[in-house]
């Protein structure tokens, strides 16, 4: 375990503790069963919290109080929420962290409407946070908007390139995808307000949100890989739901480029196909292009590159030593 993950399993729980505190009962009685009841349930359903966590170690990394980024980190989690109660009826998914979607258990209308409180919440809890100043508190919301057109932008190329069966892309054509719908919020904003909020340089700022591009990218590669190869993941129902789905990763395309077998590679992912022994056949032929271990390679230099930059950037500290440690979580991770 990376002293990143020790980070995490220490103070995601207290974090959790705070984000309840954005949901009550609204001002009538059932606004709780229809709608704040919904939020709270998905967001105590965890992941590892790592983007508001990010968020404050940048804040401490350039010599701030990471108690004064809590709510900003938290409207970071609140998007996180959003996006993800969206993305779930957008791909039509059945579930999420093994248990059903939002959408299946209450509804796609109420799915929605819940996603757009969490929504609401982004910018509102910022505006809402007696800490900072107006100033600061301008320069974290543009980062939060400019975040959450970033993400619409990176999933509008996603589900356009679905829906219209669309395999003629390059592995360029990825990564703006991959950059827009997941770097800017899985990394680059939160280090980016967490800098910002601690008072860090221009310089720091840039450089903690270049990282935070790279360790984005790098997580959402090694989701892709997990997905087809991963050890743990493979009890989970939803292993290999990317070849189902005919999902455009890095290690798709590559393989799409650069095997022998592409023709019926591209049968399956065109196929939407859930039968074991197709899932098996084209994981097959996505490892005998190579296209994991470029995958693989790929977001590890990406990562190392980005490493050296940090280490130069920013003073020694426990909240430096730990960004370092999340980078090499990220791509070594087997769930």
């Amino acid at each position: 375990m990376t002293t990143f993950e020790i980070y995490l399993k220490r103070n995601s729980k207290k974090f959790e503790a705070y984000l309840a505190t954005f949901f009550h009962d609204g001002t009538h009685p059932d606004m709780r069963r229809y709608l704040y009841e919904l939020v709270a349930d998905f967001t105590a359903n965890a992941g590892k919290r790592h983007r508001p966590l990010i968020c404050l170690l940048a804040c401490e990394a350039v010599g701030g109080d990471p108690e004064t980024a809590m709510p900003s980190a938290a409207a970071i989690e609140h998007f996180h929420t959003a996006a993800l109660i969206h993305d779930d009826i957008e791909d039509s998914s059945l579930t999420r962290r093994d248990e059903p979607c939002l959408h299946i258990r209450e509804g796609e209308g109420l799915a929605i409407n819940a996603g757009d409180l969490a929504l609401a919440l982004v910018c509102g809890t910022v505006v809402d946070d007696p800490g900072l100043d107006d100033k600061t508190k301008l320069r974290v919301l543009a980062e939060l908007v400019a975040m959450t057109t970033r993400t619409i932008e990176g999933q509008a190329l996603d589900i356009g390139w679905a829906r219209d069966d669309r395999f003629d892309l390059s592995i360029e054509d990825y990564l703006v995808m991959a950059n827009h719908k997941t770097a800017y919020y899985s990394g680059a904003v939160p280090l980016a307000v967490g800098a910002i909020i601690g008072g860090g340089s221009d310089e720091q700022v840039e450089v903690l949100r270049d990282f935070g591009m790279a360790a984005g990218l790098a997580f959402q590669i090694q989701d892709d890989v997990l997905n087809l190869v991963g050890t743990k993941e493979s009890t989970k129902k939803d292993f290999r739901s990317d070849i189902t789905e005919g999902k455009r990763t890095l290690v798709a395309i590559h393989a799409l480029q650069n095997s022998q077998s592409k023709e019926r590679l591209l049968a399956i992912l065109s196929s939407h196909t859930t039968d074991a022994a197709d899932l098996n056949e084209a994981v097959e032929i996505i490892r005998n292009s190579g296209s994991v271990k470029f995958a693989e390679d790929y977001a590890r230099a990406i990562i190392l590159d980005a490493q050296e930059k940090l280490e130069a950037a920013l003073p020694r500290g426990r909240a430096k030593s730990l960004l370092l440690s999340m980078a090499d979580f990220f791509v070594k991770r087997s769930s």
